[in-house]
């Protein structure tokens, strides 16, 4: 007979070994869009996390002082990068770190009760939404330099993307099963987003590089936001309340389709490069015993 604590110690067996393999995910297609446009997108992709109130709030107001943007930005890009460089070309041992370090950091990412939005850095809703951003931010990358995405490699590339989830501890059937299901909750999702004028002020900080705390040529700051707003989709440029015009439109698309062409001409290890300096370092650090973040 069976008892309670067996069936739980079972259960618990399963669920480890479900996220060994997950962890252990192929990465052959998903690698092909680590490139620059990861980069360049980057902070596009924010604005997309962050257009979740719960998401939003749980950054802005965030204790873990030491992780915030405008408190430490050099240690917020590298773990970000880390974070995007384990997942899309890290193995299994290197994503269950990862995953770890995120739970320690994650941990103090919760509201207090009676808080008018209300965040838990832990809930699956708020994780699948930022996964599906990763996601979507790779989707794009091989898109721009490869073409679309189609037949029997879409999927392929679309199931190895679960590990922008599933390395920030979504379960791993949280994630939507065929890439036809995930167009269909991306489709939903859109029409819940919104984003306030507290949230919209803190964005636009980060577009204007506010925190490196230090005086940014208007002409830098101009090419910035535009292909800040160039990299958003017109429902996160409204949210934004960005403009655009047809000469920026045009001016994106040339900067586009040079930094595309680059990425065509150059060999892998080139195209690579920023996040493969990341994986390094994130190697360094668990070779010597160091904190990821």
């Amino acid at each position: 007979m069976t008892t309670g604590d067996d069936a739980e110690a079972v259960v618990t067996a399963t669920r480890a070994e479900l996220r060994r393999r997950t962890d252990a995910t192929e990465n052959d297609a998903l690698r092909q869009a680590a490139n620059w446009f990861i980069l360049a997108a980057g902070t596009a992709n924010v604005i997309m996390q962050l257009s979740r109130p719960a998401v939003a709030y749980g950054v802005m107001e965030s204790k873990v002082e030491e992780a915030r943007l405008f408190s430490n930005p050099k240690r917020r890009a590298r773990t970000t990068t880390a974070y995007i460089a384990v997942a899309m070309l890290g193995g299994a041992d290197e994503r269950a770190a990862m995953r770890r370090a995120t739970n320690a950091s994650h941990a103090r990412v919760r509201s207090e009760p009676g808080h008018p939005v209300g965040y838990n850095a832990f809930d699956p809703a708020l994780q699948k939404w930022v996964a599906a951003c990763l996601y979507r931010g790779a989707e794009h990358a091989y898109e721009r330099v490869h073409g679309a995405l189609a037949g029997d490699f879409a999927e392929r590339f679309y199931q190895q993307g679960s590990v922008f989830g599933t390395t920030l501890q979504l379960p791993p059937d949280a994630w939507p099963p065929l890439r036809e299901a995930f167009d269909d909750y991306w489709r939903q999702s859109l029409a819940e987003l919104t984003i306030d004028d507290v949230t919209r002020d803190y964005l636009m900080r980060i577009v204007r590089l506010e925190y490196l705390g230090r005086r940014v040529p208007a002409r830098v700051l101009r090419l910035r936001q535009r292909l800040v707003a160039g990299y958003l989709g017109p429902e996160f440029r409204a949210l934004m309340r960005l403009p655009w015009t047809a000469a920026d439109a045009r001016a994106f698309a040339g900067f586009d389709r040079r930094l595309a062409r680059f990425m065509r001409l150059t060999p892998v290890a080139v195209r690579e490069a920023p996040l493969r300096r990341s994986l390094r370092d994130v190697r360094r650090r668990l070779r010597r015993r160091r904190p990821l973040f």
